[in-house]
C-alpha cells in the first residue's frame, strides 16, 4: 500500500513539472512571436482601412485603427463645406483632434507602416495626433495612402519635417493587392 502511495505522489510530481516545463515553454514561444512591426491607419470612409489590412497581412504585421475620440460623420468629411470639421481641421495645422486608444508596447515595433487618406493634399491632422503620443526615436516609418488624386509624396515631406527623429520611407497610394506584397518584400 505504502508503495502505491509512493508511486502515486510520484505521477502526480512527474505531472506537475511536466505542465509547469510546458508553461514556460509557451510562455517563451510567446515572447518570440512578439512582432516589430505595426500597421497603424486611419480610414474616414474605410478605403483606407482595407488597403491596411491587406497590408497587415502581407507583412505578418500588427494592425492599429487610429480613431478619432468623436468619429467623423458625413458632414464633418463634406470637403465642399469650408466650415465642415475636416476642412477647418486642415486649415489649422496645429489642429489635433483626439484619438482613442494607444498602442500597447510601442516599443516592440521598429517598423510602422502608417496610412491615412489623403486630404488637402497631405496627412489628416489626426495622424499628427497619433505620431505625438510616441516616442519616434530609431523608428522607420513606411507611409502608404489612398487617393482619389493626389501621392503619399507630399504628406510623407510634411510628416518628415514635422518628425525627424523617425527615418521615413515614402510608400505606395492606392496600392492593389500584388503591388501591396512587392511593396513589403521591398521593405523587409
Amino acid at each position: 500500500m505504502k508503495r502505491l502511495t509512493f508511486l502515486a505522489m510520484l505521477a502526480v510530481v512527474a505531472i506537475t513539472a511536466m505542465a509547469c516545463n510546458n508553461k514556460k515553454e509557451k510562455s517563451v514561444m510567446n515572447q518570440s512571436e512578439k512582432k516589430t512591426v505595426l500597421v497603424a491607419y486611419f480610414s474616414a470612409t474605410g478605403t483606407t482601412a482595407k488597403t491596411a489590412k491587406e497590408l497587415a497581412e502581407a507583412a505578418n504585421a500588427d494592425l492599429f485603427e487610429i480613431q478619432p475620440a468623436q468619429p467623423y460623420t458625413a458632414a464633418d468629411l463634406d470637403w465642399h463645406d469650408k466650415n465642415s470639421r475636416s476642412s477647418v481641421e486642415m486649415k489649422d495645422k496645429s489642429s489635433r483632434p483626439e484619438v482613442k486608444g494607444k498602442v500597447a508596447d510601442w516599443a516592440q515595433y521598429k517598423t510602422i507602416y502608417i496610412g491615412f487618406p489623403i486630404w488637402w493634399y497631405t496627412a489628416p491632422t489626426i495622424v499628427n495626433t497619433f505620431l505625438e503620443q510616441y516616442d519616434l526615436s530609431g523608428k522607420t516609418i513606411i507611409t502608404f495612402c489612398t487617393s482619389g488624386g493626389s501621392t503619399v509624396k507630399g504628406a510623407t515631406n510634411d510628416l518628415k519635417k514635422a518628425y525627424p527623429q523617425a527615418t521615413w520611407i515614402e510608400g505606395v497610394t492606392n496600392p492593389s493587392t500584388a503591388e501591396i506584397k512587392e511593396f513589403v518584400k521591398k521593405n523587409k
